[in-house]
C-alpha cells in the first residue's frame, strides 16, 4: 500500500502538479489580461466595500477568513522553514511566483463555485467544485470522485496532521501531555463546528485577522530592528533565485533546488488551483452580487497567505542568520531558532502559541469544506454532518499523540487527485470564466455596481440556480 502511495505522489507532485498548477495559473493570469495585477484594488472592494450577508450566506470577510483559517496553517511557519533549508534563500522568490500567478487561479476557481452554488434544504447556499464539475461539465462521476478525496485528506486526515503539530509545541514549549493537549483540541474543535459554516465563521472572522496581523507585527519588528539587513536580505532572495549569488541553504544544490522547493511549497501553502478554498467561496453573499465578487476575493486570499505571511516567517529567518545546511536544523526547530534570535527564549513561546492559532483555525476551516462535499454526495443531512463532525473530532485526538505520517501521504495522494480534477475542470470552463469577468468589468467601467443577470447566459440555462440571483 504504501508504495502504491507513494507512487501516486510522486506522478501527482513530481509531475502533474508541479506543472499543472503553474501552467494552468498562467492560463488564466493571460487569459484574464493580467487581472490579479491591474485590478488589484477590486480585491479589496470585494470585500470590504460591502460587508453584507443574508440568511442563507455568510460576509464576503467571513468567506476571506475562513479560506485564510485553512491556507495559513503549520506549513506558513514549518513549511517555509523546509522550503529555505532545501532551495536556499531563492525558494522565497519562486513562492512568490507561485502566488502571483495562483491568484488568477483562485479568481477562476471561485468565480465558478459562486455561479454553479444551491441551496440546501436548510436553505443555506452551497456549492465547490463538485457542484461545478457535475453541472457545468456533466460529470457527476468526476464530482462525487472529487467530493470523497477533499472529505478524506481536508476532512479527517490533515486535521490530523494539525492537531499533531499543534500538541508536538506546546508539549515541546509547556511540557503538556500530548494526549491532554488533543483532548483540549478536541473539545474547543466541537463547540465551533457544531455552530456549523455560520458558527465557524463568526470565530474565524475574529481568530484569523487577530493572528495574521500579530504575526506579521512581529515581522515588522524584526525589520525594523535589523533595517540596514532588510534591502540586503530582499536582494539575496532574488539573486538567489536565479544563481546569482549563493547563500545558506539549498542543500540539494542550486538554482534547480530553489525554484522546485518554492514551488512546491508555495502550492501546498496557498492551494490556489486545489479546489478547497471554492467551497467556502460559494457559501457567501457576494458584495457586488456577482459571482467574480467572490473570486477576487479568494485571490486576495493568495496573496496574503503567501505574499504576507510566508514572506514574513522567510524574511525572520534570514535576517536572523540561522540559516545553515550544515546543521542540520530545519521545519518549526529552524522558525522558533530564528523567533530566539530576535527576541530570546519567548521565541519558543510565540511559535508554540502562532502554531496553536494557526494550525486550529486550519482544523475548523478544513472541516468546513468537508461539509460542502457531503452535501454534493447526498448526505449532508443531519446523520451525516453529525458522523463528520465526530470523525473529525477522533482525528484531532488521534493526531495529537500518533505520528502521522504514512496517513499524511495517503491524504496528499487524495489531494492530488482532487487537484488534477479540478484543473482540467477550470481549464474547459474557462470561457464561463472570462465572459463572467468582462460583464463584470463592464459594468465597473460604466460605473454601474456589478450585477449577475442569467438572462445574458443563455448557455448556463438549467446549469445554475437562476432564482438565486434575483436580486
Amino acid at each position: 500500500m504504501n508504495m502504491i502511495i507513494d507512487f501516486l505522489n510522486n506522478i501527482f507532485w513530481g509531475y502533474i502538479l508541479l506543472y499543472g498548477l503553474l501552467a494552468v495559473g498562467v492560463f488564466f493570469t493571460i487569459k484574464l489580461k493580467f487581472i490579479q495585477f491591474v485590478h488589484f484594488k477590486e480585491m479589496f472592494k470585494s470585500v470590504f466595500d460591502k460587508d453584507e450577508t443574508d440568511e442563507s450566506g455568510i460576509s464576503p470577510f467571513q468567506a476571506l477568513t475562513i479560506s485564510l483559517a485553512s491556507r495559513v496553517g503549520t506549513g506558513n511557519l514549518a513549511g517555509v522553514a523546509v522550503a529555505l533549508y532545501l532551495g536556499g534563500a531563492g525558494a522565497i522568490f519562486w513562492m512568490w511566483i507561485v502566488a502571483l500567478v495562483g491568484m488568477a487561479t483562485a479568481y477562476a476557481e471561485s468565480t465558478l463555485a459562486q455561479l454553479y452554488k444551491i441551496k440546501d434544504k436548510n436553505d443555506q447556499y452551497r456549492g465547490g467544485p463538485a457542484f461545478y464539475i457535475a453541472k457545468g461539465l456533466k460529470s457527476p462521476i468526476l464530482a462525487a470522485i472529487f467530493s470523497i478525496s477533499l472529505i478524506l485528506a481536508f476532512g479527517l486526515v490533515f486535521n490530523a496532521v494539525q492537531a499533531n503539530s499543534i500538541a508536538g509545541a506546546v508539549s515541546a514549549a509547556f511540557g503538556v501531555e500530548k494526549l491532554y493537549v488533543g483532548f483540549t483540541v478536541a473539545a474547543v474543535t466541537a463547540l465551533v463546528i457544531f455552530g456549523g459554516i455560520k458558527g465557524i465563521a463568526k470565530v474565524a472572522e475574529i481568530v484569523v485577522p487577530f493572528m495574521a496581523v500579530l504575526y506579521l507585527l512581529l515581522a515588522i519588528f524584526t525589520m525594523i530592528i535589523n533595517y540596514e539587513a532588510v534591502p540586503g536580505i530582499l536582494a539575496l532572495i532574488v539573486k538567489s533565485a536565479f544563481g546569482l549569488e549563493e547563500a545558506a541553504g539549498g542543500v540539494t544544490g542550486g538554482v534547480l533546488a530553489a525554484l522546485l522547493n518554492g514551488v512546491k511549497r508555495g502550492l501546498f501553502s496557498n492551494e490556489a488551483g486545489m479546489g478547497s478554498a471554492p467551497n467556502i467561496a460559494a457559501v457567501a453573499t457576494p458584495a457586488p452580487h456577482h459571482p467574480s465578487s467572490q473570486g477576487f476575493v479568494q485571490a486576495l486570499g493568495v496573496f496574503i497567505d503567501t505574499l504576507l505571511i510566508c514572506t514574513a516567517t522567510a524574511v525572520m529567518i534570514l535576517l536572523a542568520g540561522v540559516l545553515d545546511p550544515e546543521s542540520g536544523v530545519k521545519g518549526i526547530e529552524l522558525t522558533q531558532l530564528a523567533l530566539s534570535t530576535h527576541i530570546g527564549d519567548a521565541g519558543v513561546y510565540f511559535i508554540a502559541i502562532a502554531i496553536l492559532f494557526f494550525a486550529f483555525t486550519s482544523i475548523v476551516g478544513n472541516y468546513s469544506y468537508a461539509e460542502n462535499a457531503l452535501t454534493y454526495l447526498g448526505i449532508g443531512n443531519k446523520l451525516g454532518v453529525t458522523i463528520l463532525r465526530f470523525a473529525t473530532i477522533a482525528m484531532v485526538i488521534w493526531g495529537s499523540y500518533e505520528k502521522v505520517q504514512t496517513v499524511f501521504n495517503a491524504a496528499d495522494a487524495s489531494m492530488g487527485l482532487m487537484a488534477t480534477i479540478n484543473l482540467i475542470a477550470i481549464a474547459l470552463l474557462s470561457g464561463t470564466v472570462v465572459k463572467l469577468t468582462k460583464d463584470y468589468l463592464e459594468q465597473r467601467e460604466q460605473g454601474k455596481e456589478p450585477t449577475f443577470e442569467a438572462k445574458y447566459y443563455p448557455e448556463l440555462k438549467d446549469k445554475i440556480d437562476t432564482t438565486i440571483w434575483v436580486k
